[in-house]
């Protein structure tokens, strides 16, 4: 590469982001050296800042700078039902729906045996640890419908079974083989409508 090692290194860093590839990498790296000093200095801090103030909720297990997060805290919410979704931008894309007014519990992932992930891998005990406590009536399954949802949505429902809540998943207005992340307000409020008890 013609560049300087410095603008190499920002490249290669660039490129490590998801979705990110070699060319929209170094098209990225350009524009902020090309930008005013003060935008990419904006960027860094930014995301510095996130870095150092965003944590985990104790509670639900999505991103948040106060603990227990705004969700988990807000009296106005339903906390008699539980969504499970897999990663804290699923909490953000069904919050944008404005379809869902209970509380979540973020999974932290799904199951991928050919990843390595099981189980024990994953928020499972924590959500156990909720119902437990007593005060759910449902348990929403809103995991992705690939292959891996699929399995932790299966896995779930017959762990939590025996609990006697009732328990459901989101209809399939979202399209298989799609991420819930990806889903427009409207496609999150029908699957959400459409939602099944588990039997």
């Amino acid at each position: 590469m013609p560049y300087a090692r410095p603008v190499v290194r920002l490249i290669e860093e660039l490129k490590r982001l998801p979705g990110i590839g070699p060319r929209t990498a170094q098209r990225l790296a350009l524009y902020l050296l090309s930008a005013p000093r003060e935008q990419a200095e904006r960027l860094a801090a930014a995301i510095k800042e996130a870095r150092e103030k965003v944590v985990y909720c104790s509670v639900c297990g999505d991103f948040t700078d106060t603990d227990p997060c705004n969700i988990c805290a807000d009296p106005a919410r339903d906390h008699s039902v539980i969504c499970v979704v897999e990663e804290p931008r699923d909490v953000a894309a069904i919050e944008r729906s404005g379809s869902f007014r209970g509380v979540y519990h973020v999974l932290g992932g799904a199951l991928s045996p050919l990843d390595g992930i099981g189980p024990e891998r994953l928020r499972i005990k924590e959500l156990l640890a909720r119902l437990e406590k007593g005060g759910v009536a449902e348990v929403v399954l809103a995991t992705s419908p690939d292959t891996e949802g699929e399995a932790t949505a299966l896995y779930l429902q017959r762990l939590l079974e025996p609990l006697g809540m009732k328990l459901s998943r989101l209809a399939y207005g979202l399209p298989v083989g799609a991420e819930i992340e990806f889903a427009d307000a409207q496609t999150i409020t029908r699957a959400f409508e459409g939602r099944r008890e588990i039997k």
